[in-house]
C-alpha cells in the first residue's frame, strides 16, 4: 500500500473514532461493568488453559515411580 494511503486511512479512522465516542461514550460507559464480567470468563479460559488441561501432576507423579 502507499504510504499516503495508509496517513489518510489512519486520519479518517481517527475522526471515526472520535465521533463515535463522542456520540456513544454514555453507551459504552454503561456497558463497561457487562463487558469487564463476559471478560471474565474469557480470562479464566486463557490464562489457566481450562480445567484438566495441565499435566503437571502427571509428570510428578511418573518422576516419583
Amino acid at each position: 500500500m502507499d504510504r499516503r494511503f495508509k496517513i489518510t486511512l489512519a486520519i479518517f479512522a481517527g475522526i471515526a473514532l472520535v465521533l463515535l465516542w463522542s456520540d456513544h461514550k454514555n453507551h459504552l460507559l454503561g456497558a463497561l461493568p457487562w463487558l469487564i464480567l463476559l471478560a471474565c470468563p474469557l480470562l479464566h479460559k486463557f490464562m489457566h488453559g481450562g480445567h484438566g488441561s495441565n499435566h503437571h501432576g502427571r509428570q510428578a507423579d511418573e518422576g516419583d515411580k
